[in-house]
């Protein structure tokens, strides 16, 4: 990979601006997963900065699980690109919410926006439902609130899929991450969770018939169920 598409700049710049740097030449060129950026020397030169800044940035982005950083010489030397989009967003919101800087109703209304769009979205493509029915069998057959969760998150991530959309997709996963400890709490309080199959059972339905309008609806009440105040 040659150095063409970099634009080293005159002034110092700090990490932030590496990163900048960095982001921009991956939606230029079309890298992907697996792609491997210039080495800690070369992208300083690249960019014109210290091998400081570019190591701190590649820190950050490995902490954010964008690249997986290489140690060689040669074709072998530079951090590879990665695609774990969801991880990075489930740690931030996790962390977030664990800081008490999100509260838990704010995340409920931001999966509410999220699932209705989905749901709408996913009705009116007439989506493959395959995977709603199966996590709504593995509900069936959970032996505890932590096994029912598990399969209701695959449930609403499947929606989220069947949207078509993958930045909702990575996001509805993140949120259904950060969110596990709480919605495992709330099928213990509820202890029946009769009234939630039903819901998924409505919400499968009007997937299935393409009816945009009621699964927006009925993705609505659900969660007021889930989440009664």
């Amino acid at each position: 990979m040659d150095g063409g598409g970099w634009r080293p700049v005159k002034r110092t710049r700090t990490f932030e601006d590496v990163l900048a740097q960095i982001e921009r030449r991956i939606a230029e060129d079309g890298l992907t997963a697996g792609d491997r950026l210039p080495a800690e020397r070369q992208l300083a030169e690249q960019l014109g900065v210290s091998r400081s800044s570019v190591r701190e940035a590649m820190r950050v982005l490995e902490t954010l699980g964008v690249v997986s950083s290489q140690v060689g010489r040669g074709p072998d030397a530079g951090a590879v690109l990665i695609a774990r989009p969801e991880s990075a967003l489930t740690d931030l919101l996790r962390l977030h919410l664990g800081l008490a800087s999100l509260e838990m109703r704010e995340v409920i209304d931001a999966r509410h926006m999220i699932e209705e769009w989905a749901a709408t979205r996913a009705a009116a493509v007439r989506a493959d439902t395959s995977a709603l029915v199966s996590a709504l069998a593995g509900m069936d057959a959970a032996g505890s609130a932590e096994e029912f969760v598990e399969h209701d998150t695959a449930f609403h991530c499947a929606i989220a899929d069947a949207s078509g959309n993958r930045l909702i997709a990575a996001i509805m996963r993140s949120l259904r991450d950060s969110m596990r400890r709480y919605a495992v709490e709330a099928v213990e309080r509820l202890g029946d969770t009769s009234v939630l199959r039903a819901d998924h059972v409505r919400i499968l339905e009007a997937i299935d018939r393409g009816e945009a309008d009621e699964a927006a609806r009925a993705v609505s009440e659900h969660l007021a169920h889930a989440y009664r105040s």
